[in-house]
């Protein structure tokens, strides 16, 4: 649920896949980027690694195609997002830029690792990290970058007291507070026609 939650908060709209024929997604719907009038199709897989993250991290993140249902399996209008509690190494990003595929890394943290204990109103990730390769942009987001929101310790917008900071999409330079809803009527029509 960690993953889902923060990603809604980025204008996703998922739905849980997991299970022993997932072959490797555990989430799969749609992401709301500001630059397009449509939804593109997203692949997701969830890693909460011990370790430093490896290159071969995006090659499997590539085979994922493989498995998705009809209409995810094109990479040329389908993204490939990676999200994990680690944040991207030097080979990592290198090979996200080498990728064949549009491929997006998201770093949270959890936030309940701490002291095990968040309200229930409050988030439960923190975005640390947002990358994408040159075929991400070449499906129409340019525009959209990446900046740095600060906040005070409760994740509430600073007003003194302790800073703490948060990675957030910016839109034409300013930050994009996307639109977050539980599900689209253009995501059911794009399930429907697709078999889910």
């Amino acid at each position: 649920y960690l993953c889902l939650q923060t990603l809604a908060r980025l204008s996703f709209t998922l739905t849980r896949t997991g299970g022993r024929a997932d072959h490797g997604i555990d989430l799969l719907g749609h992401w709301h980027s500001p630059s397009l009038p449509y939804p593109l199709r997203v692949l997701v897989q969830c890693k909460a690694l011990r370790s430093k993250p490896a290159p071969a991290l995006i090659r499997e993140l590539e085979g994922i195609y493989a498995g998705a249902p009809a209409g995810w399996r094109n990479g040329d209008t389908t993204i490939a997002v990676l999200v994990a509690k680690r944040q991207a190494t030097k080979g990592v990003r290198e090979a996200l830029r080498r990728s064949r595929v549009p491929v997006l890394w998201v770093m949270l943290e959890d936030l309940a690792e701490g002291d095990g204990y968040v309200e229930a109103e409050e988030e439960m990730g923190r975005v640390r990290q947002i990358l994408w390769n040159a075929k991400v942009i070449g499906l129409g987001i340019e525009g959209l970058g990446v900046g740095v929101r600060y906040l005070s310790p409760s994740g509430k917008r600073v007003d003194g007291g302790e800073v703490e900071k948060e990675v957030v999409l910016t839109w034409k330079g300013e930050p994009w507070e996307p639109v977050v809803a539980e599900k689209r009527v253009d995501d059911e029509e794009e399930d429907k026609s697709s078999g889910l």
